[in-house]
């Protein structure tokens, strides 16, 4: 008789593992563990993102098209960019524009920071055709309040001196804001703000308290930010901009420095990231026939129970049926806590090298060593048929 088996499918959807590697190249060093580890297994590459660093990459993995251009980065200059497309849809991610990365954290930094790249993204997106523009925010360098993706897109902000310069070390110099020359197109398109963040704008949970320090500012900074961000306010509000009061303290408006504020005037509707991006990539299409996801990022603690991406993709994954475990770079959850989020198991490079430098520096190659590890999840094989009088075992790639 002759059995023919089933090859176990596997579906690789981590994130970046930060410092270290990238969401593919996660993927890749797993699907290399794996294949070595199960010989005949079928692995599919998906790297996802929560709508932060990275989110560029998931679209175009999952098949959008590049459109490279020179942006203005988060000090003024002039920088390589590129978002994705597809169809009418844009995706635009702040980290690739003016994100923390390009930037030497700093005071000087901190309040001079913009987000008027972001805007010019948006709007050579807009000009392009694009009717629905997904923003993916997260790593960002700026604490403007969006003001600088507004003036990108055709806001006019002035003092008694003139137009007032970028950075949200400017804003508290704002007298007057013009919204009349905002690009006419966004009146017919649709804005996806694509984030975690449940902050409001102001205050002791907002953008420049909660996320100013790690973007350079001391307290007097942090201060001076603040007073910008109120300033921009009650200025947009006196002026008569409809809910902006209201957007200033709706969840989200303190994400990237307050890019969501701008976006949530523009009318956005803010989704989790994770989410945005497992609908953008067609994660659901791709569960079909999968006996396995694995996921994960480089920390995997207590944050990522609050919309990360290895939660949303267990979440994901589970309402269709199919089990998913973790691999990250250091586990800071709990078994009990694991389980709840919907994984099965979590393997942590630290399991096979306690030294966090080296893990660090040679996450791939550790990668690959976990292999056998996710195979232990993977089904006894089904056979899909038998026939014949003698009996031989082979894999079909059903």
């Amino acid at each position: 008789m002759t059995t023919t088996l089933r090859a176990p499918r596997v579906l690789l959807a981590p994130d970046k593992f930060k410092g270290s590697l990238s969401a593919g190249e996660v993927a890749a060093h797993l699907a290399a563990g794996l294949r070595r580890a199960v010989p005949g297994v079928v692995t599919d590459e998906l790297p996802v993102a929560d709508g932060g660093e990275g989110t560029l990459e998931a679209a175009l993995a999952a098949g959008c098209t590049p459109v490279d251009l020179v942006a203005t980065g988060p000090l003024g200059e002039p920088v390589a960019t590129r978002y994705a497309r597809r169809g009418t849809t844009a995706v635009v991610e702040m980290a690739a524009v003016s994100g923390l990365a390009m930037v030497r954290p700093g005071r000087a930094t901190a309040l001079a920071a913009t987000s008027r790249g972001l805007g010019e993204l948006v709007a050579h997106a807009l000009d392009a055709g694009a009717r629905e523009i997904v923003v993916g925010v997260g790593g960002s360098a700026s604490t403007d309040g969006g003001a600088g993706m507004l003036a990108a897109l055709g806001a006019r902000l002035t003092s008694g001196a003139g137009d007032v310069a970028d950075g949200g070390g400017h804003l508290h110099e704002i007298t007057d804001v013009d919204l009349a020359g905002l690009h006419p197109a966004l009146a017919e398109t649709e804005i996806v703000l694509a984030s975690d963040v449940d902050n409001p704008l102001l205050g002791e949970h907002g953008a420049a308290a909660v996320y100013g320090p790690q973007k350079g500012a001391d307290p007097v900074t942090l201060a001076e930010l603040e007073l910008g961000l109120a300033t921009w306010v009650d200025v947009l509000a006196t002026v008569g901009v409809t809910g902006a009061r209201d957007h200033a303290a709706a969840a989200g408006a303190g994400a990237a420095g307050g890019v969501g504020f701008a976006c949530l005037l523009l009318g956005a509707v803010r989704r989790p990231g994770v989410e945005e991006v497992l609908a953008l990539t067609g994660f659901a299409d791709r569960l079909a026939g999968v006996d396995l996801v694995v996921t994960g990022e480089g920390s995997l603690d207590a944050q990522s129970l609050h919309g990360k991406t290895p939660v949303g993709v267990a979440a994901a994954a589970a309402a269709a049926g199919v089990p998913a475990v973790a691999v990250c770079g250091r586990r800071g959850l709990t078994a009990a806590q694991a389980a709840a989020a919907g994984l099965g198991a979590v393997h942590a490079l630290t399991d096979v090298e306690p030294d966090v430098g080296r893990c660090i520096a040679e996450a791939g190659p550790l990668l690959e060593s976990l292999a056998p590890r996710l195979a232990d999840h993977l089904p006894t094989p089904v056979a899909l048929h038998a026939a014949g009088a003698e009996t031989s075992t082979s894999w079909e790639h059903a």
